[in-house]
């Protein structure tokens, strides 16, 4: 294990987040290569009393993987993917990124649910639930953990399945990491093969309102298989695009198919029938395709979501207005199709309440200028006020920041929120990992 300290060299590299707006300064970074490492890292934390962050991917949004302070523990030196062609499952280890996970099993054609950003950590991500392009074709990250290995607040290394630890193996389907430090995740995967059929469409501005009434009536009934999502974006300086669009508000349509070779073209023709400008909708392997839509580091971020049961005509119309102001070529508000196998995991089965929602909106604010911070915010705020007419009032955590309690237990629901609170008490009862959307554990 590597103890770096503020008067290290690599101690800045050590604490950047992908979130520009976070510059935290922990008092100690443990970078652990094994559960005992962590053990001793924990240890270390209780006997000088240091608070403590669990970090990973690094992708928080409120920064919640790095503290001032404190002690951080980064998982990151923990790298191993081993994949099991024949039983068609994989385990990584607590540091593993989507992008590592992906590349691995790529040859063995196999993937499951991931990141639709490929740096984001493996862990976090699927504990948190893990929405992805997949997702209504194989259910989120979560849905498809045989087992998890993790550290918990006394040190010791327990397994989680559903034949061990079942109370705190449903808890880690959604509720982050409130209960332990993820070493080791293993995975239910699906055949992708060679190549998926995959990538982006773009429309000008004046099409969008057609496109986007098209695409809300296709999508909820989209074939297996195929994944998608709207997005309201500036379209970039590319090749691809054409010059007369480059630079200006546009709507986009992500594709891709990763089911039965030759099924997704009839799926993908209904979208070209709606005369994208732009299209480089193609086969790749799906590895590929995971990080086509990363974006640059270095930028700051503000995200929020909502869960819709319906989103019809008015608020399109909220959501293509919000979308031709956006605050930054690099910002994009999203429209992404709940439904199909998310929507068979329901109720108290896991964690996540109304998992039964149609659809998902994202406003993910995205700029470089300190000085635009309070115009970015502000516009995503915004979009939450004008379309919150048309919300549950349920939210998925991993697509928000620090956005208070009561959205938390938003996202479990009353009773599943209770039954949380009981396994934290007995995992975590002095709420060691509150670094995170925080369960405070039952009196």
């Amino acid at each position: 294990m590597e103890w770096i300290r503020p008067d290290d060299t690599g101690y800045d590299e050590a604490r950047k987040l992908f979130n520009a707006m976070i510059d935290r300064r922990p008092a100690v970074i443990a970078q652990c290569g094994n559960p005992n490492d962590v053990g001793e890292a924990l240890r270390y934390a209780h006997e000088h009393r240091l608070d403590v962050a669990v970090r990973s991917g690094g992708h928080s949004v409120a920064g919640m993987s790095m503290n001032d302070g404190g002690l951080v523990i980064d998982v990151r030196p923990m790298k191993t993917v081993t994949v099991d062609a024949a039983a068609q499952t994989a385990t990584v280890g607590g540091g593993v990124t989507w992008g590592e996970f992906d590349r691995a099993a790529q040859p063995y054609g196999l993937a499951v649910t991931g990141g639709r950003v490929s740096t984001t950590g493996v862990a976090g991500f699927t504990l948190g639930g893990g929405s992805g392009w997949m997702e209504r074709s194989w259910g989120l990250a979560c849905d498809n953990l045989v087992s998890v290995d993790l550290v918990t607040a006394a040190g010791e290394l327990v397994t989680a399945s559903e034949q061990e630890n079942p109370d705190l193996f449903w808890a880690l389907h959604g509720a982050g990491g409130n209960f332990g430090v993820a070493v080791s995740l293993t995975f239910r995967m699906y055949q992708v093969g060679e190549q998926s059929l995959a990538g982006l469409m773009l429309w000008p501005a004046d099409a969008a309102p057609d496109v986007a009434r098209a695409y809300r009536d296709f999508a909820p009934d989209a074939p297996a298989g195929v994944g998608t999502a709207l997005a309201s974006v500036i379209a970039p300086p590319e090749e691809f695009v054409p010059a007369d669009l480059q630079n200006k508000p546009a709507l986009g349509v992500v594709f891709v198919h990763a089911g039965e070779p030759g099924t997704g073209e009839a799926a993908l023709e209904t979208v070209r029938s709606w005369g994208p400008a732009a299209d480089v909708v193609a086969p790749r392997p799906y590895a590929e395709f995971q990080s086509m839509l990363d974006d640059q580091p270095d930028q700051f971020n503000y995200w929020s979501a909502e869960y819709h049961d319906e989103f019809p005509d008015p608020a399109l119309d909220v959501f293509l207005r919000s979308g031709a102001k956006l605050p930054h070529p690099s910002s994009q508000l999203l429209l992404i199709p709940w439904g199909g196998a998310v929507a068979e995991v329901y109720g108290t089965s896991t964690p996540m309440a109304r998992r039964d929602a149609t659809w998902v909106s994202h406003p993910f604010a995205l700029w470089q200028d300190p000085a635009q911070t309070e115009a970015a915010i502000a516009w995503a705020k915004g979009f939450r006020r004008d379309i919150s007419d048309f919300a549950t009032g349920g939210v998925y955590l991993n697509f928000i920041g620090h956005e208070g309690q009561d959205r938390i237990k938003a996202a479990f629901g009353e009773e599943n929120y209770n039954r949380l609170a009981r396994i934290k008490h007995q995992y975590d009862p002095l709420n060691v990992f509150r670094g995170n959307q925080n369960i405070e554990p039952a009196a």
